[in-house]
């Protein structure tokens, strides 16, 4: 069904008990590479260091072009073990059953054609997503429900906090929104961070300038690159952002004031995650990551580092914490997710291999990952609880462009209950934005690997791996 929608037109497609599509073609993947802009999935395009990482190239990346191993790769069908797998060849189990496709697969896709979507945020029944248009949209059921504008800066971060929504933007700002209480479709803008006044008597003081560049200094409280991350710890009433100006700033959300201003890696900073108690974790360009712990200094507290998790040259281009599980996952630009468990004093777990190109995003709801990459495809990943192992359920294909951002939410929709002696496993809803100017919606259940069995020669792409 398309629906005009103003300048943009929303595509939802839905699947009906006779024209549903076989499980098979939603892991069926497009082997053309895209040819974008040079930055357009860049997880640091920063002129904070004039050192440029082929990485962030995808016409010119090693890893792409025409000799692209992306040709050999498990995500292509013609030279893949998935041309054997259970996934698209019919066996014993019943993966084609309508009772399967009504809990797990795409349910619709969203079109508003206007930008690249570079961030998702999702709050009960409404999700947010930002684009280079500087346009942040919300939706619905769906359907577009309402919008706003910014001045400038394309939005590369959404965090909603009750009724404000905090938005990151390329001009190094993160402006402040409020829901009207009386019209729940408007949205005006109440401020930004950092705040015109506390902004005005900091200037006053030269001891708040830090050099950047030869000849030129500005605020320390101020981000003067892209905004590329946000975190919120809402316990402590804290928004954590990271920029490629290569510092993270603490706020405190009651009163948006500038806590502290750290100078946190040697590039650019492109991902940071709170969430396990006092620790927050940075990822950068310069391949490391790092964690933080906030710490009693006089009469107020201070962040101090305590540990460098991973050092490497790959560019590190997401975090994502597992609160239930206290985990932290880590993306790179050589394909991979790391991880390492907070139970056992963040001791590395494993080595997640499921993409050929970038991992870009991540996202994490009860026992699942999510990865999102530049090779268009999300690896729906399960951590067992007794052994901490992990295993690849599926492989969301669909996107023709890289997956950008993620978000997730718990599916509340009801279910007819299930057989006796048969356990219900949760399911989720799953928006995934990408460069192909689209954000498509995917309904996951927990239990995919009770139908999906993998043949053992997709293990190698597909299975954990402990290093």
């Amino acid at each position: 069904m398309r629906e005009e929608q103003g300048r943009g037109v929303m595509v939802m497609e839905r699947r009906s008990g006779l024209n549903r599509k076989r499980f098979g073609a939603y892991l069926q993947s497009d082997p053309a590479i895209l040819a974008g802009d040079d930055d357009d999935f860049s997880p640091r395009h920063s002129n904070a260091s004039t050192a440029t990482s082929p990485v962030y190239n995808f016409e010119k990346s090693p890893a792409s072009g025409e000799a692209s191993p992306y040709l050999m790769s498990p995500w292509n069908q013609s030279a893949s073990p998935y041309s054997k797998s259970p996934w698209i060849v019919p066996s014993g189990m019943n993966l084609y059953d309508d009772g399967f496709f009504a809990r797990s697969g795409l349910v619709g896709s969203l079109v508003r054609e206007e930008g690249h979507v570079y961030s998702l945020a999702v709050a009960g029944d409404l999700l947010y997503t930002g684009s280079d248009s500087k346009n942040i949209r919300v939706w619905k059921n769906l359907e577009e429900y309402a919008g706003f504008k910014s001045n400038s800066g394309l939005v590369k971060a959404i965090i909603l906090y009750g009724d404000r929504i905090f938005t990151g933007h390329q001009d190094g700002k993160i402006r402040i929104w409020k829901v009207s209480s009386k019209n729940p479709k408007s949205h005006s803008r109440i401020g930004s961070l950092p705040t015109l006044k506390e902004f005005v008597k900091s200037s006053m003081n030269p001891k708040n300038y830090v050099k950047v560049r030869r000849n030129r200094n500005v605020l320390r409280i101020k981000h003067f690159d892209a905004i590329s991350s946000m975190s919120l710890n809402e316990e402590l009433g804290l928004l954590y952002s990271g920029s490629w100006d290569k510092t993270m700033k603490v706020w405190r959300i009651a009163d948006s004031k500038c806590l502290e201003s750290i100078a946190a890696h040697d590039d650019a900073v492109n991902a940071v995650a709170s969430g396990l108690e006092s620790l927050v974790f940075t990822g950068s360009a310069d391949g490391t990551v790092k964690v933080w712990r906030r710490e009693l200094q006089g009469k107020g507290t201070k962040h101090f580092l305590v540990q460098v998790l991973l050092k490497q040259e790959n560019a590190i281009t997401a975090l994502a914490v597992n609160k239930s599980s206290a985990v932290l996952y880590c993306g790179s630009s050589d394909g991979v997710v790391n991880y390492w468990e907070s139970e056992k004093h963040l001791s590395h777990g494993g080595v997640l291999h499921g993409h050929k190109l970038a991992v870009l995003c991540l996202a994490t709801a009860g026992n699942l990952v999510f990865s999102g990459s530049a090779d268009k495809n999300i690896c729906v990943w399960r951590r067992e609880e007794n052994s901490g192992s992990h295993t690849c359920l599926s492989v969301l294909t669909g996107h023709s462009g890289p997956v950008k951002c993620l978000a997730v939410k718990e599916d509340d929709e009801e279910e007819s209950p299930s057989p006796p002696g048969k356990k219900l496993y949760r399911r989720w809803i799953v928006y995934s934005g990408s460069l192909d100017r689209s954000v498509k919606v995917w309904r996951v259940a927990e239990n995919a690997s009770e139908m999906l069995k993998l043949a053992d020669a997709d293990r190698p792409y597909l299975t954990y791996k402990k290093q």
